[in-house]
């Protein structure tokens, strides 16, 4: 594939009338993607570019690489701070983009003592992502599901915690048909909140880039209508930055802030969902980090499992839900290491 991706670069510079000499092609980490990225680098000061490849082998990947590019576009023509989509080919699934530099929120945060001035520049792209991002946005560009709903949340978050995590990656054999009720409380619980607004689905720190401190967004594929304390959930609980509990307050009281600055109405909403939201965005990361490490042979992926399932335990027992109790009572002997009946 670095043929193909090598040769579409080449084609773009001189489609632009720009040297081609002297670059360097520098594979990039996909961390869950099967997707190629290379970053590509002058030997002047003219910023360097991002190369993607998803080869569109299947319709999954098919539909991913519109979703890419439409929901891209979309993002970019609203003053979203994602990278500018110069070139594409949906018939190969390449694409070249501006590049956002190689430093992530995760990076920044384990090199600073006080991020939470960081995380509140970011809360203000990501309330502007959420509300000016919904205005036009079509949800026929979505590649899985048009909204975070029920049947989303139930397959591919809770029934993935289930089958990835206890099943495969802890071997805990069973039915497990005692999660069932508390799964669908869950699931219809959460679902009570209001979804008009545009959800990222993957906010979390790998995917939030910093560049001489403006910020910026990418992995926007997965993007699809839903709440907002979603991704508010997704960067709070990250496994991959462990925030102490008092800055987790403090970027949450910042965030509701901005939402109160933009709607007064939303908190109530916000607030009595987004434990739910959080339990159940949790689950997914447990889920697809045991997929990664297991199935994927991504074992890095293994490291953050622990954070993950203590915080897990850490978010029941904050909303302590009576209906919940299974649930808390598993991952609370899962962490004393006590084998669950």
């Amino acid at each position: 594939m670095d043929d193909e991706i090598k040769n579409f670069v080449l084609d773009f510079l001189k489609d632009r009338g720009l040297t081609t000499g002297q670059l360097q092609f520098l594979p990039l980490q996909g961390d869950g993607s099967k997707r190629l990225f290379r970053r590509i680098t002058f030997s002047s000061s003219r910023p360097g570019l991002i190369a993607m490849a998803n080869p569109p082998t299947d319709p999954a990947a098919t539909r991913e690489n519109l979703a890419y590019l439409m929901i891209g576009k979309h993002l970019y023509q609203k003053g979203i701070p994602v990278p500018e989509l110069y070139k594409s080919d949906l018939g190969q699934g390449l694409f070249l983009m501006e590049d956002l530099g190689p430093k992530s929120l995760q990076d920044l945060v384990l090199s600073i003592q006080d991020p939470v001035p960081v995380y509140e520049k970011v809360l203000e792209h990501l309330v502007r992502l959420q509300t000016k991002g919904a205005e036009g946005f079509d949800t026929k560009w979505c590649c899985q599901t048009e909204r975070y709903d029920q049947t989303v949340m139930r397959r591919y978050e809770s029934d993935y915690f289930r089958d990835a995590f206890l099943y495969n990656y802890l071997s805990l054999k069973g039915e497990w048909s005692q999660l069932d009720g508390p799964f669908d409380y869950l699931a219809e619980t959460a679902s009570g909140a209001d979804n008009r607004f545009l959800l990222h689905r993957d906010f979390q720190s790998r995917n939030i880039m910093i560049l001489e401190g403006n910020t910026g967004f990418i992995d926007w594929q997965g993007a699809r209508m839903g709440p907002l304390g979603y991704d508010l959930a997704s960067l709070l609980i990250d496994p991959y930055t462990e925030l102490l509990p008092e800055q987790r307050d403090r970027i949450h009281e910042h965030y509701l802030l901005l939402i109160r600055e933009y709607d007064p109405g939303l908190i109530d909403d916000l607030r009595t969902y987004y434990p739910y939201l959080a339990i159940q965005r949790n689950l997914q990361i447990l889920g697809a980090f045991s997929f990664l490490t297991k199935t994927m042979n991504k074992t890095y992926f293994e490291t953050y499992i622990p954070a993950a399932l203590k915080t897990l335990h850490d978010l029941l027992c904050q909303l302590n839900d009576p209906r919940l109790s299974l649930l808390g009572d598993l991952v609370r002997d899962i962490l004393s290491g006590l084998k669950p009946n």
